[in-house]
Parts: structure tokens; sequence; C-alpha cells
């Protein structure tokens, strides 16, 4: 068998063990390990299980992904985010489905503190589905809107997708951050469309609108959301002017976090020891994932295989557009089957020699690339967000229910990465101005 013959051997087998439900950085430690010893044998493949985790994990701009994720749980274990719903909650309490709208902009506030899609639904599911349910919301409005709410804590920096992107890539973490930005207000403000259409053409979805909210009630909610703030100004003043690097601000918003819960009393031994449990649990599985696929892309580049999939995948058209349809349908595909870091790690080895070659940005790109993994998040028969709201409901409202309930949201984010696959500057255009 040729060298690219046991690549794509390797790969096959790769797939067949994540169908099999093998723990995808097992999968690719694995099949990488057991292909470098068929090709180069025994002590090349010791050599690069004991090289290549070290030369990885020792990227100084890892360090900021427990940093980020450790602000992201003290924060929801500390119920830091609480008042940013409450504010959003009587702010637009005179829209149609002001809850459901509120539920989407408390979500984007606490994307700015936690870099993860999971962890976004679980703190706003506690919040806001309750409060909806209260207020008589349809089941599948209350709890498909904050399903899809919960994926802009994935595009919003702090990005922990975005963070592993920027460093396999090597594109500048800061400037992502900034294209992150302008793509995870336009989800907002496109699921906010969502609701309203929803509530217009049926309003027995969302209870009639209420409109004696006070001016100075209204005041008095900003002021519970100075947590948040707080939190958000020290991040970004100090990241976007030059204080200190996207490394550093993750443990400068930590610091921030465990100073606000303690000012707020909201601080336990209890909630403090559960939010560094969660951090090492999650930061350990993300590394074993992207060691697996750093070893995968050094399999790949010795077998060629890498380099023969791109080549096949860029001879089948010369048309830039049908190339990144195609590329955008395959992310939607392994979306639906794989959670998005694992299923971005295992991909990138081959499409980024695509992206390249095709003259697009990789800032661009890593952005819609993103946008894409989170719409797997809420795709059957995964979509692991619809399953932490399940938790979240327990038997008041069914899976299937959530499912339909997000399904009008997924046609908003297809429109989205349309439009982000149309206009690229949209992304570009902050990162330029900035950088």
């Amino acid at each position: 068998m040729t060298d690219v013959g046991i690549g794509l051997t390797g790969l096959a087998t790769l797939i067949a063990l994540i169908a099999a439900r093998v723990p995808i950085g097992v999968a690719l430690i694995g099949v990488s390990f057991g292909g470098l010893w068929i090709l180069v044998g025994p002590r090349v493949a010791w050599g690069a299980l004991s090289l290549v985790p070290y030369k990885f994990t020792s990227s100084w701009i890892l360090s900021s992904v427990p940093m980020f994720l450790f602000l992201g749980f003290i924060s929801y274990h500390t119920q830091l985010t609480r008042g940013m719903f409450n504010a959003a909650r009587i702010w637009l309490s005179s829209l149609p489905g002001g809850l459901a709208i509120a539920s989407i902009f408390g979500s984007a506030g606490f994307a700015a503190v936690s870099g993860s899609s999971i962890a976004c639904s679980a703190a706003m599911g506690r919040i806001a589905i309750p409060e909806m349910m209260k207020h008589k919301y349809h089941p599948e409005l209350a709890t498909g809107t904050v399903a899809v709410a919960g994926t802009i804590g994935a595009m919003i920096p702090p990005s922990i997708i975005l963070i592993l992107y920027g460093v396999i890539a090597q594109v500048s973490v800061s400037k992502l951050f900034l294209g992150g930005i302008v793509a995870g207000l336009m989800t907002a403000f496109g699921y906010t469309m969502v609701v309203l259409i929803r509530v217009w053409l049926n309003p027995s979805l969302a209870p009639e609108r209420d409109p004696s909210v006070g001016f100075a009630e209204k005041i008095a909610a900003l002021k519970e959301t100075w947590p948040i703030l707080l939190i958000m100004v020290g991040i970004f003043g100090g990241l976007f002017g030059g204080i200190f690097t996207p490394t550093e601000a993750g443990a400068v918003g930590a610091f921030l976090a465990c100073l606000v819960a303690i000012f707020t009393r909201e601080m336990t031994w209890g909630r403090f020891s559960q939010a560094i449990r969660e951090t090492l649990v999650t930061t350990s599985a993300l590394l074993l994932i992207a060691v697996g696929a750093s070893l995968l892309t050094r399999f790949l580049a010795l077998s060629g295989a890498g380099d023969f999939l791109s080549g096949s995948i860029l001879s089948l058209t010369s048309n830039p557009v049908l190339l990144l349809v195609g590329i955008v349908c395959v992310y939607l595909l392994i979306g639906m089957f794989l959670e998005p870091i694992g299923a971005m790690l295992l991909t990138l080895p081959i499409v980024l020699p695509i992206v390249d070659s095709s003259g697009w940005s990789l800032l661009w790109f890593g952005v819609v690339l993103t946008k894409l993994l989170e719409i797997g998040m809420i795709t059957a028969p995964i979509g692991m967000n619809v399953f932490v709201i399940k938790s979240v409901v327990g038997n008041l409202v069914s899976t299937s229910a959530i499912f339909r309930g997000v399904a009008w949201f997924i046609v908003m984010d297809l429109i989205l990465v349309a439009i982000l696959c149309a206009f690229p500057q949209l992304v570009l255009w902050l990162p330029t101005l900035v950088g």
C-alpha cells in the first residue's frame, strides 16, 4: 500500500471509530500513532507521541483557554449574569416576545464573559425559561430561543473556538475576536427578527406586551448589570487598549470575576471549587482533542493524504463559489454528528490548505467556520445545546418540541452564513479598522 493509501485508510478508520462512539481525542491519537508506526516505524511514532503534545500545549496563548473557561464558570455559578437578563427583560418588555428577545441579548452579554456555547445555554436556561413559562410563553418558543441564543457564546469574544483556530491557523486572536463581535451581533439581531416574525404571525406564542414599565424602573434595572459590565470593560478595554494580550486577558477576567463575586457575596468555597473542577475537566478534554488533531496533521503530512485530499477537492471545480458551498455543506453535515471543537480540529488539516490556495482570508474563514460549527450545536440528532436545555426543563418540554423550536432559527442562521460569505468585509472591516 502506498503512503497516501495508508493515510486514507487511517482517515477511514478514524471515521469508523468516531461513529462507534470512541471518544474523539482517543480516536485521533490512536489512529495517528498507529499510522505513523506503519509509515515510519515505532521509533518515530513514539517520538511524535512524546514531542507533539508538548510542542502544541506549550503554546503560550493556549493558557488563555482555562482562564476564560474559569471566568465563565465563576460567572455562571455565582449568578453574575442574572442582572443582565433582568435588565434586558425590563427594557424589552414592550416588544412582542420581549422575554424571548431578552434571553437573546442576555446570552450575548453572558457570551462576553464565557466563551462557551454550552455554558451560555445552561446559564440562560435556568434564568430565562422559568420566567417565560410563568408568563405563558409557548414551550417551543421559550426553549428554542434559549437553545439557539446559547450559540452566540462561541462567536462573541472571548471564544474558545476562535482561540484554538487562531493557534492552529496562525491568525491573530485579537483580530478574530473583533471579527467575531460583528458576526455575533448580527446573529443576535437575526434571532430577534425571528422572534418578532413568529409572534407577529402567531400572537398566541407570547403574551400581550407590557408597556407599563416606567423609565425609572428601567434605569434601576441597568444598575444590576454592573458586575458583567465591569468584567467586560476590564477585559476588552485592556485588550484593545494594548494594556495586555489576549492570553493575559483571560487571567484578568477570571480575577475580576472572583473579586466581583466576593464583593456581591455570591462567592462560596463550594462554588469556587466547583468552578475549578469544571474548568480542569473541560480544559483536559479540549487539550486531548487538540493534541490528537496535531498528531493527525503530522500523520497526514507524512503520508501525503492531506495534500492528496486538498488537491482532489480543488481539482473538482475552479469556481470558488461552488467550492465554498461545498465546504459549507460538509461542515453543516459533520456538525450534525460531532461536537464543534472536535469537528474543527479534525477537518482543519485538510480544509486550511484549500482556503489558503483559494486566496480567501483565514481570518474571515475562522469566523464563518465558527458560525457553521455553532449551527451543529442546535441541529438534530446530536444538537448539544438542545440536550442542555432538555436537562434544564426536564419533563416539562419534550426533546422533539425543543428541536421544532430551533428550526426557525436554523433558517436565519443559514441566511446569515450566506450574507457573511457574500460580503466578507462585514467580518474584516473592524479588524482592519483597529489593526
